[in-house]
């Protein structure tokens, strides 16, 4: 009896509409947001940093950024639908109604850095981008139908296969121990990164049932363990940074950015930087949802899940923006999770948003995940980012590995890659607007690919050259 229940669940986990009690989906919701809280939390800590914020602002908008986080997961899982006929193709989705988990965007950082930084704008000027930067995200999701066919599927296969290349680096920084630690690579995060790893694909082998797909909880259990008995014996003191827990209040209500001393400021030309930069967020949430739809259901996205996760994500973005946080996101940290667990239920990865909210009211809540060592993190988080570049491949594959797409991806990957992840000044002669949009692998890749696409002869042209040189 108790095996069938088991199968019962495992299938329920396996479908987005499955049956399965709420709470029995908690453990597999906390899963979802313990793989991505610290990546949540860091654009705020950097960009707050740059605006030299007092502490006491930082926690409004750091509480502000998981209240939106949770916000847009719900949207995204449960989107809000009107439609004008019968035919549910008719009409428009906000939210793709399917299993992404948002949060804050890294792709804004360099931007909102700058800005922030100049003593003329502040964050008051970063504010104002974020809010109207979303409301033009929101309206190219409510017509991504019409200029989505401009965009063919190699052309989404290099997006997908870009986001996974550019997020190894991330993963293997936090292995190190995260980025400006000062015991970066040292012998105690390698050990604690490695038993993370070891724990996970353990757990993952040796588990049976429903429990294989906890594999990464049970992993970040283990690790955080691990990382306090260092702490404790002083082998690594400063892992586990308990300083998170100091001075934090019962409870905190998120402040809207009007209320705050830094406010809303509409500058014209953080609007232009932002407004590009939601461009190219728009086209990751295009090949995110991609590749979503292709390892958590066997298929590709429809125009109603494409659209709605877009404009979900604009509609969220400016909303975080009122609540003085930075754009959000879908992670695609949670594809990585999504093919390593198969876990697709709405359901449970609701509660994962419900505890995000939850942990914006509770800052000793967020303070148990904020202070996860980077090491445990990123033992759990390189091998999902691994599935990102192998589902981009499967996509690469399904294009077909005709010349012309060969040409594309070679080149699109190449520049994209090679110009941001290991010759990150090139552009450094550049206007510092056209440094912020292109600062980013996955914009130089998808502008590659798509003016490759739009511009090489079809693939009867490489079949004749070929014929010839025969």
């Amino acid at each position: 009896m108790a095996e069938n229940t088991s199968i019962s669940t495992g299938a329920a986990l396996r479908q987005l509409d499955g049956k399965i009690s709420f709470w029995k989906g908690i453990p597999f919701g906390i899963q979802h947001v313990l793989a991505m809280f610290v990546a949540n939390l860091t654009p705020i800590a950097i960009v707050v940093g740059a605006a030299k914020l007092p502490v006491e602002q930082s926690v409004w908008i750091t509480s502000s950024a998981l209240l939106v986080a949770g916000l847009g997961t719900v949207l995204q899982l449960y989107p809000i639908m009107a439609y004008w006929s019968k035919s549910a193709d008719e009409g428009w989705r906000v939210g793709a109604k399917m299993p992404i988990v948002t949060g804050v965007s890294f792709t804004y950082v360099a931007a909102a850095s700058t800005i922030a930084a100049n003593p003329k704008l502040g964050y008051g000027a970063v504010v104002g981008a974020v809010i109207v930067g979303g409301l033009i995200e929101f309206i190219l999701g409510l017509t991504a139908r019409f200029w989505k066919r401009f965009v063919n599927p190699i052309v989404s296969a290099v997006v997908v296969t870009t986001i996974g290349f550019s997020l190894l680096s991330t993963g293997a920084t936090s292995f190190g121990g995260g980025s400006g630690a000062k015991d970066f690579g040292s012998w105690q995060n390698l050990t604690v990164a490695t038993i993370t790893l070891i724990a996970c694909l353990a757990f993952q082998v040796l588990a049976k049932g429903v429990a294989k797909q906890l594999s990464v909880l049970f992993g970040l259990i283990v690790g955080y363990i691990v990382a306090l008995l260092f702490t404790f014996t002083g082998l690594a003191p400063h892992m586990v940074d308990f300083s998170k827990f100091q001075g934090l209040q019962a409870v905190s209500l998120p402040h809207l950015a009007p209320m705050m001393p830094f406010g809303i400021k509409f500058d014209a030309g953080a609007i232009l930087s932002f407004a590009l930069l939601y461009v190219v967020s728009s086209v990751e949430v295009l090949g995110n949802t991609a590749s979503l739809a292709e390892v958590g259901f066997n298929r590709n996205p429809d125009d109603n899940e494409t659209a709605g996760a877009i404009a979900g994500d604009g509609l969220i973005s400016s909303i975080s923006g009122l609540f003085g946080a930075l754009p959000l996101t879908s992670f695609a940290q949670n594809v990585g999770l999504v093919a390593m667990t198969k876990v697709v239920n709405r359901k449970v990865i609701l509660s994962g948003g419900v505890i995000l909210i939850l942990a914006s009211f509770i800052p000793g809540f967020a303070a148990v995940f904020n202070s996860l060592p980077q090491a445990v993190l990123g033992g759990c988080t390189i091998m999902m980012f691994g599935s990102i570049v192998l589902a981009g491949v499967q996509m690469i594959a399904k294009a077909g590995f005709t010349q012309r797409n060969i040409t594309i991806v070679t080149l699109a990957l190449t520049i994209g890659i090679g110009f941001t992840q290991t010759s990150p000044n090139i552009f450094q002669n550049f206007p510092q607007l056209f440094q912020s949009v292109f600062s980013n692998a996955i914009a130089i890749a998808f502008v590659v690919a798509l003016i490759l696409s739009w511009v090489l002869p079809d693939e009867k042209h490489f079949l004749a050259e070929d014929t010839e040189v025969a």
